[in-house]
Parts: structure tokens; sequence; C-alpha cells
């Protein structure tokens, strides 16, 4: 039988673990920044020498205390430093916080400064999450778009680089806003060359042809709270963990789910650092 003062020992021992780990799942979500690698040949790209380079940002969800100003420099410093070829913004630029938790908004167009210091020599790119439906899209879009970043919505646009490798990037509507056009997508796509496909929520992957070479997206961020031996606890997707993160292959097809770099609801995160994700193709 436990002793009274082997058991008192055991459960402050227990508290003081849990308090310690709660803690940390408010640290990681503001303090830690990963840089998560895939290197593989997605179907259709040829092998090259030099591998095609593409860092992906997801899910900033801008907001004070816990993404402010500062921290999307950070983000942006860490990202160029990578030496990408191309960056893509898989969306959610703006808050998903609770205002009875936050201090305060970035604004928009502060943020899109911050983003327009993105540098790759293809340029940068992107789409727009469910959140920045639920606020005000078309400020997003400006924000984004006024400062030098082409957003795509059911579009494509051929790149080269420039030892003359050329690919189609192609950006889908929100789904969960239902702007999403999969086949309008497609059509964008004129010729044979691999196509890349950004999509903000991965429920898609399902639809996507074989055309498309590699399909990415954010919106689930990975879970947000993994518990070790279980799993993420939430997945914002009908399809559960199925598509929660990482580099997944089903029928020969790719796709590669963000973590993402924010918050939605509570600002915690815990086993699931932001991260930025960068791939070498080919």
């Amino acid at each position: 039988m436990i002793s009274r003062r082997a058991f008192l020992r055991l459960f402050g021992g227990a508290f003081a673990a849990s308090a310690g780990l709660l803690s940390y799942a408010f640290i990681e979500p503001r303090y830690r920044l990963v840089t998560t690698s895939y290197r593989f040949t997605p179907p259709g790209f040829p092998k090259r020498a030099k591998p095609l380079r593409i860092a992906a940002i997801a899910d900033l969800h801008a907001v004070e205390p816990w993404m402010p100003l500062s921290r999307i420099e950070e983000i942006v410093r860490a990202t160029n430093a990578l030496e990408p070829d191309l960056i893509v913004l898989l969306g959610d630029y703006v808050s998903a916080i609770p205002r009875r938790l936050r201090s305060g908004i970035v604004p928009m167009q502060v943020w899109g400064g911050a983003l327009a210091k993105l540098s790759a020599p293809l340029g940068t790119f992107a789409v727009l999450g469910n959140h920045d439906w639920y606020h005000e899209p078309e400020a997003v879009r400006a924000a984004l778009a006024g400062n030098g970043i082409p957003v795509f919505e059911n579009e494509a646009k051929k790149l080269e680089t420039a030892d003359g490798f050329e690919f189609w990037l192609a950006g889908l509507g929100d789904q969960v806003a239902r702007r999403d056009d999969l086949a309008s997508t497609m059509r964008a796509i004129t010729d044979d060359a691999p196509a890349l496909l950004l999509a903000h929520e991965p429920d898609i992957f399902p639809q996507v042809p074989e055309r498309i070479s590699l399909t990415l997206c954010g919106h689930t961020h990975g879970g947000q709270i993994r518990v070790p031996f279980l799993g993420p606890l939430i997945v914002p997707s009908r399809y559960g963990t199925r598509y929660a993160y990482g580099h997944i292959v089903e029928q020969g097809r790719h796709l590669v789910v963000s973590g993402g770099l924010g918050c939605t609801f509570l600002p915690v995160r815990f086993a699931m650092p932001p991260e930025i994700v960068l791939l070498q193709l080919g």
C-alpha cells in the first residue's frame, strides 16, 4: 500500500508536470519556429540537377500578442534565408483568436507590408483561406495584391526557372467559403507542363486529378494540439486525421499539408510547433 507521503509526492509531481506541459503549450506557438523539409520527385516532374525549392507559409493568423508584427518579420527572414525559388502562401492571414484572448489585431496593411519583403526569383503567390472569407476577403486580397503578391482563385500561371524549366502554379478558391472551382482551375492549365496546386483546405485532394503533380495545403494546423500516442485532438476536416499533416501519397498522387504558423480559437500548440515548409522537388 502506498503511504500518504508517497501519494502526496506522486500527486505533486504529476501536478507540476501537468502545469509545465500547459505552460509549454502557450510557449510553443509564440517562440518556436521550425523548418520542415521534404525532398522527392512528384509525378510528371523531371529529375533535375538542382531541385526546385519552394517555401510554403500557411495559417499566419496575425494577432497581438500571439502573432505580432515582430514575429511575422522573423518568419519572413527565416523564409528568405532558405533561398527558395518560389514562395507560396496558403491562406488564413487574419486572426482566429477570440477577442477576450487577444490584446489587439495586426492591421492588414501592416502584415501585408511585412509579407511584401518575402523574396524569391519566381515570386510569391497566395490563396485565401476560410478565416479570410469570414472577415473582409477583398481587404485581405488587397493587402496581398497591393504589396505585390498575386492572389489566385481558380486560376493558374506558368512559371519558368532560370535554367528553362517550365511548370504551372494553380490556386483553388476556398472550399469552406464555396469559392472553389476545380474544373475551371484545371482548364486554366493549357499544356502538359507539370502543375502544382495550392488549396487552403486539403479536403479537395480526393478529387484532384493525376494531372496535378503535387497539391499543397494548410488549414489543419496539423491538429494544433497533438497528444503523444493519440495524435491530433481536433482536425477540421471531414476526413478526420487522413489529411491532418505531412506528406501523403494516395494512388501515386502527392499531397503536402503544412502544420502552419498561428493558432485558431486557443493560442496554444502542443507537439506541433509553428513551421515553414521547404519543398525540394526533382
